[in-house]
């Protein structure tokens, strides 16, 4: 009878520890989707600003067409990634859009009757603070991603995740390259 009350005892502290396992990993799952949605938040409102943007330059930049072409490829590139939970395409495509948005920012600052117009610099202004908000949801974001994917491989986390199919998540990374602020100057000496 003793020792009946003692196994049970022991499978019924095993099955508790499983089932804070189980939930702690998916609290880590859902901070990751959590954290990946604010990015996305983010992203759209970006990618809504940008044809407002691109029409209002237009206007004064009939020869500079292609810049901003580019723009909007990169935008629909983006869109289609995030829409395919592809974050590493988003990451390649937010590239992109970054340096056409540099090209853009500095043909604004070459022409000052660009420069002067206050819907352009209202809608500078806001994809700025956006790219800033983006940045710091990244970061958010990847260390959600760090914590999830550390504890389903650590011991005996990895045990519960793989028998319930918990999975790696990516991080939204950005080369060297992708992060570098864009030289303004440069484009200007070209």
């Amino acid at each position: 009878m003793i020792t009946t009350f003692i196994w049970l005892a022991i499978v019924a502290a095993l099955a508790v520890y499983v089932i804070i396992l189980y939930n702690g990993l998916v609290t880590l799952k859902h901070g990751v989707s959590k954290a990946w949605s604010n990015i996305d938040v983010l992203l759209k409102q970006r990618h809504d600003e940008l044809p407002k943007l691109v029409e209002t330059c237009k206007q004064y930049m009939q020869f500079e067409r292609d810049t901003l072409e580019k723009v909007m490829a990169a935008r629909a590139a983006a869109n289609s990634a995030r829409e395919k939970g592809d974050v590493r395409g988003v990451g390649q495509a937010e590239n992109a859009m970054r340096l056409g948005l540099g090209n853009i920012v500095a043909t604004v600052e070459a022409y000052p009757e660009l420069k002067a117009n206050q819907s352009i610099q209202q809608l500078l202004a806001r994809i700025t603070g956006l790219e800033n908000a983006i940045a710091d949801r990244r970061e958010f974001y990847n260390e959600s991603v760090n914590l999830n994917n550390v504890r389903i491989e650590q011991f005996p986390d990895v045990v519960v995740a793989r028998l319930l199919g918990f999975g790696a998540a990516d991080l939204l990374v950005f080369s060297e390259e992708q992060k570098k602020d864009v030289d303004l100057r440069a484009l200007f000496r070209a």
